[in-house]
């Protein structure tokens, strides 16, 4: 399923309170409710914020709160947006927007730290209230549509989309309901606020308290027609993406991964790196980004979903077999995203 199903004329008036509301609180002015705002190219915009301050929010979470240097307005979202992180280190990350929208001078972003995970650990070990960072974006890949009904599952840290997707739905008066995942309470960010927005449409559901979620039963929450909105670990969205169609025929699902998508219908092909001559072995089951990032650590990347463009690099030579959803026809000659697309044939050359 996509997010291609239109609900009928009278189906659509709880959506476009939505977007009624949304427009009301984020540019403080009375709009058509059927107005949206244009989408945001790739460098659109980019600048610079201060972090006000840092809470845990949740073991292992903390929750940032930036601003303007000189306390202007930041660019407008919409809920399920996010934005590219430039830390100090120079890595570049990308994280969910999840604060207020209605809050035009701050961003908010939550991050769990990872063992492994480079950028989570800087964040919580090197960034500090009054530091300087500079954002991209926001950008939206997952965007909140008119639907006569909402249900949202988010797993662990995959609230932070999902989180400002339910506060618009519930100011708007829509028919909502959100299911919670995690491995316990103290790991999972954002419950107050959560059930402070209407405890009856909140089900909080800890695994140490009700054991591993069966996303089937959870996906027959959805009212008929709902648009249906996932995100957390893979293991929850490929379930999501089997049953989804059959818990709902008449509705929608739409989905979020913040690691790189399995490939599940790859074949071995070479790299070669022009600059310096090497040439790398890409495995079926494995990103063309990853294989780089072996050989060039510093490969800048973002979504590892093939739509913000990070991971653009020039093809010199081969077949690309694109998988993305940004470059154009045109682009596509000469360029691929690298998390996302794959040879076609036995190798590629790249400018790298």
């Amino acid at each position: 399923m996509t997010a291609a199903y239109t609900p009928p004329a009278a189906l659509r008036l709880v959506g476009t309170a939505v977007d009624a509301y949304l427009d009301l609180f984020v540019s403080g002015r009375t709009a058509s409710l059927l107005s949206r705002p244009s989408p945001v190219r790739h460098n659109d915009f980019d600048f610079p914020v201060v972090v006000d301050r840092i809470e845990d929010v949740a073991e292992g979470v903390a929750a940032l709160t930036m601003s303007a240097p000189s306390g202007a307005e930041l660019p407008r979202w919409r809920p399920g947006s996010h934005v590219d992180v430039f830390l100090p280190s120079g890595l570049q990350r990308r994280y969910s927007l999840c604060g207020d929208l209605r809050d035009r001078t701050h961003y908010r972003i939550a991050v769990r730290h990872l063992p492994d995970g480079a950028g989570s650990t800087e964040i919580h070990r090197a960034i500090e209230p009054g530091m300087p960072l500079r954002l991209r974006g926001p950008r939206n890949a997952f965007e909140f549509v008119d639907a006569p009904a909402y249900l949202f599952i988010a797993g662990g840290i995959g609230i932070t989309p999902i989180l400002p997707m339910a506060r618009a739905a519930a100011l708007a008066g829509a028919r909502w309901h959100l299911v919670y995942l995690g491995r316990s309470r103290a790991t999972m960010p954002f419950l107050d606020e959560l059930v402070a927005m209407g405890p009856e449409s909140v089900t909080i559901r800890p695994d140490d308290e009700y054991g591993a979620p069966e996303i089937e039963a959870l996906l027959g929450m959805a009212e008929s027609g709902a648009a249906v909105y996932v995100c957390g670990p893979p293991p929850v969205l490929e379930r999501a993406q089997l049953h989804a169609f059959t818990a709902n025929p008449s509705g929608s699902l739409h989905t979020e991964r913040f690691s790189a998508a399995t490939v599940l219908d790859g074949a071995e092909f070479d790299l070669v790196l022009a600059r310096s001559g090497t040439t790398i072995r890409v495995g079926a089951d494995e990103p063309a980004l990853a294989a780089i990032r072996r050989a060039v650590p510093g490969a800048a990347y973002s979504c590892r979903q093939g739509f913000c463009g990070t991971c653009r690099v020039a093809v010199l030579a081969g077949e690309v077999d694109h998988r993305d959803r940004t470059l154009t026809d045109s682009e596509r000659s000469t360029h691929m995203l690298s998390c996302v697309s794959r040879a076609a044939g036995k190798s590629l050359t790249l400018d790298l």
